[in-house]
């Protein structure tokens, strides 16, 4: 196992966050990692094991023991029989999504980047947007976990349910998850359908346009009237890509190179945002392409961001989207960033945002670099007038009373937690203020 010294400084993928390790450790098997944690444990330190970073909060900072995942990664086990895929916890959405596509087999829904790792996106509650199926971590059929005491526990429907039930998505609080496996499906053929449409209409048409498709999500050009939507639905085929040069237009040229000058230009003059906004997104051309549904679901982010995202009952999310739009006109705030709106089915997981309750997203992103404060806390301010939960990764201000009133079975959770890490060998800052002393 390698361990490291103290000096080395910790950061997450969009900067904002940086912790410094009294050591770290790379652990290349479960055993290995709950030697770690008992090691921690004899001296006294606190241990998080992080992922690639791509949390916006300080969920996984320490200042004692940190766990890289760099070697926890790869297949364990393919079931043809049960349907499902065992992988380590440290591997790559990428890695996951390329290797089930080479065996004929695919997740059902993800989200919309997979750079994260499989432990890392559902400990957070990383999710797409689905009418019928909901986010990575309600796709978990068994997990393992090493606790506080350094014991390895499997959990799933049938071995210790009421930690399985939880630790779908445990923020890292009820131990370290080493392995996680994933219910499959035969690899199947989206359709995915963009096109632009004026912001009226998408509102109006909300929940038609939901109701009528598997997938569906937009995104609104702050300044501008404009949406561009996106409908995914399963098909029949064949497969058509996005030519080479058109999806690199779309994909590289203007999502990533043209974007990164933009928000460059508009962090150095804001007031060119608004009129760079209502022609960038007047450029946006509908386009239509069928192909497998990593390839579909996911795309390259290299602009670097921040990011808030609240989920609402999806009944609020039009008019809570309409208040964010309000805000805009009347603010001087410039916002070069699309806001994303998309939703989730209820499901069963305690601390899922989408827990007991039919869910939309509102995301608002800022350019890395520019002040965000103004922006993020007038928007939640209209996101906590709707019993708004946010995500667990994304930068939001909220704290235990507050979840306490919002999630139902928040009670469920920190019980949990005081039986399997009463010592809060697992703790840090961020979960003290999101989860109570």
């Amino acid at each position: 196992m390698s361990g490291a010294n103290g000096s080395s400084t910790w950061r997450n993928w969009a900067g904002n966050i940086t912790a410094r390790p009294a050591r770290e450790v790379s652990p290349a098997s479960a055993a290995e990692l709950a030697e770690a944690v008992r090691r921690a444990a004899e001296d006294g330190l606190t241990v998080k094991a992080v992922g690639t970073g791509h949390s916006f909060t300080a969920a996984a900072a320490t200042d004692g023991v940190l766990i890289r995942p760099d070697l926890l990664t790869g297949i364990r086990q393919i079931d043809r029989a049960a349907m499902t895929v065992t992988v380590e916890a440290g591997t790559p959405l990428k890695r996951l999504n390329a290797a089930l596509a080479r065996e004929g087999l695919s997740l059902t829904n993800m989200g919309d980047i997979m750079e994260q790792t499989v432990a890392g996106a559902t400990s957070t509650g990383t999710h797409g947007t689905g009418r019928d199926s909901a986010s990575i971590a309600a796709q978990i059929k068994a997990l393992e976990l090493v606790t506080a005491d350094g014991s390895l526990l499997a959990c799933s429907e049938k071995e210790n349910p009421e930690i399985f039930a939880a630790a779908r998505i445990g923020l890292g609080a009820l131990g370290v998850v080493t392995a996680i496996t994933f219910a499959v499906e035969p690899v199947f053929l989206l359709t995915a359908r963009e096109e632009p449409m004026p912001f009226d209409k998408v509102t109006g048409d909300f929940d038609a346009l939901f109701a009528e498709n598997e997938h569906f999500e937009f995104y609104w050009f702050p300044h501008t009237g404009n949406c561009n939507t996106k409908r995914n639905n399963r098909s029949a085929g064949p497969a058509a890509p996005p030519g080479k040069l058109s999806g690199w237009i779309e994909d590289e040229f203007m999502s990533n190179g043209l974007f990164q000058v933009v928000c460059s230009l508009g962090r150095a003059v804001p007031a060119t945002i608004p009129s760079i906004a209502k022609v960038s997104s007047r450029a946006l051309s509908a386009r239509t392409y069928t192909d497998i549904p990593y390839k579909v679901f996911t795309s390259p982010r290299r602009v670097r961001f921040v990011e808030m995202e609240y989920a609402l009952p999806r009944e609020a999310v039009v008019g809570a989207l309409r208040e964010v739009k309000a805000l805009v006109e009347r603010s001087p705030l410039r916002i070069s960033f699309p806001v994303e709106v998309r939703t989730a089915p209820a499901d069963d997981i305690a601390l899922s945002t989408a827990s007991g309750r039919e869910t939309a997203y509102i995301a608002v992103h800022m350019y890395k670099g520019t002040p965000y404060q103004a922006y993020f806390t007038a928007v939640e301010r209209i996101m906590t007038a709707h019993a708004g939960r946010p995500h667990w990764g994304k930068v939001h201000t909220r704290d235990a009373a507050y979840f306490a009133e919002v999630y139902p079975r928040f009670a469920e959770f920190t019980a949990l937690r005081d039986r399997l890490d009463p010592e809060r060998r697992f703790g840090n800052a961020y979960l003290r203020r999101v989860l109570g002393e």
